[in-house]
């Protein structure tokens, strides 16, 4: 128990800065991809997923999953968000015989062809659109981490991740700016930063009751330009159970599955937000889930489906998950390949 509670002290500290930090300003944290979640069955779930992440998955959403690899593991995660906007994602985890497991994962955001617009072209009558330079730039960003995980006991699960993130919003190198002033001064326009992720598993040996915590994006301020940023720091606490199956809490079945998962989210830069799914499965085989996503300006319901294949060793999984925004946005699609060895 001592074990443990060394382990949760981090968090505790973590939370609570997290909770002060929640203060600040919406939309004042820089490197707003980390926000984009992959894994197609969690966003279809409404992200509700700090409990039910394990294996190569758990990468992303809670490090202390990761202990939950029984072997290898590979996913892929394909994301169209909104306007031109994609997101790749690719993780893999193993189990190492008394070491514990570890795991890897690399995102990459394509935030599409964008035309360059200068405030110091001149204004012209005959121009349809003022201050366009005729060029365009493609800004991009990308991650790559890597996880340890352990199971320190048969129900309590912890991991950490140190991961490198870098944004480039224009073409990826230092450029000579005018200022309002009229000072002449060379800027990067990118940023890069490091940070860590923890997270924590537990199961309360009470039918298939089970808890989670995890903290993401733990980190310095980057620097764009001159001035420095916060990143989307994010607390997840969470809660799952199996309403019908084995061991569930209302009704017994082998065949049949219907699981049910909350999270409570707090971002450093938004009021708390709660996230509530759904899923039925049957003989393993076929999932259709569901979700809301609470207090949020844009996004809402979310729903998607999942397939199962076992053959000999490995087992073969591909899931889909859509997700409502406004109508200006679109909706957001996600696309995901998961493989078991």
């Amino acid at each position: 128990m001592k074990k443990s509670t060394m382990y949760l002290l981090p968090l505790l500290a973590i939370a609570l800065f997290s909770h002060e930090a929640s203060s600040q300003k919406v939309g004042s944290t820089s490197m707003q991809f980390l926000k984009v979640m992959p894994v197609a069955r969690a966003t279809a779930m409404g992200d509700a997923y700090s409990v039910l992440a394990s294996g190569a998955d758990a990468v992303f959403w809670n490090p202390g999953g990761v202990a939950h690899t029984e072997s290898s593991e590979i996913s892929l995660t394909y994301t169209k968000w909104f306007v031109d906007t994609k997101q790749g994602a690719l993780s893999y985890a193993a189990s190492v015989d008394g070491f514990g497991s570890i795991g890897l994962q690399l995102q990459f955001v394509d935030y599409g062809e964008i035309p360059e617009a200068l405030w110091t072209s001149p204004y012209k009558d005959d121009i349809e659109f003022p201050g366009l330079t005729g060029r365009t730039f493609r800004p991009y960003a990308y991650v790559a981490g890597l996880t340890y995980a352990k199971q320190l006991t048969d129900k309590f699960a912890t991991g950490l991740t140190v991961k490198y993130a870098h944004e480039s919003l224009y073409d990826g190198e230092a450029h000579t700016a005018t200022t309002s002033q009229g000072d002449t001064v060379e800027v990067d326009t990118w940023a890069n930063g490091l940070m860590f992720d923890f997270g924590l598993q537990y199961e309360t040996g009470y039918r298939t009751i089970r808890i989670a915590a995890s903290v993401q994006n733990f980190g310095a301020n980057v620097v764009y330009a001159k001035e420095g940023n916060s990143i989307p720091l994010a607390l997840r606490v969470g809660i799952a159970a199996d309403l019908i199956g084995h061991n569930a809490l209302f009704s017994s079945s082998e065949d049949n599955r219907v699981g049910l998962a909350f999270d409570l989210f707090q971002p450093n830069d938004y009021a708390q937000q709660a996230h509530v799914g759904m899923e039925y499965e049957y003989s393993k085989i076929f999932a259709v889930r569901g979700g809301y996503k609470f207090n949020y300006d844009t996004e809402g319901l979310t729903a998607g489906v999942g397939f199962q294949h076992q053959s000999g060793l490995m087992k073969l999984a591909i899931d889909y998950s859509f997700g409502k925004m406004n109508t200006l946005l679109g909706d957001v699609h996600r696309i995901s390949l998961g493989v078991k060895f």
